[in-house]
């Protein structure tokens, strides 16, 4: 149950799952700042999400584009 993917297809699906990483990273994060005053664990809980989806982004941004990004920011 393999498919072969050639390396357009690669590109297209590793493209389209950065974008869909940083709208969760943005989902995420504004729900953090939603939450701030009423539920700060809960605030806390989605903005740790929303960080683990910027890592995803980032690791996906340096796939797509090597060495454009900054490492340390």
């Amino acid at each position: 149950m393999t498919d072969v993917v050639d390396s357009d297809e690669l590109l297209r699906r590793i493209r389209r799952a950065r974008s869909w990483a940083g709208r969760e990273e943005q989902t995420w994060m504004a729900r953090s700042e939603e939450l701030k005053t009423g539920d700060p664990h809960g605030a806390h809980e989605a903005e740790l999400r929303g960080h683990t989806y910027e890592a995803v982004r980032r690791a996906l941004d340096e796939i797509v584009s090597p060495g454009v990004h900054d490492v340390d920011d």
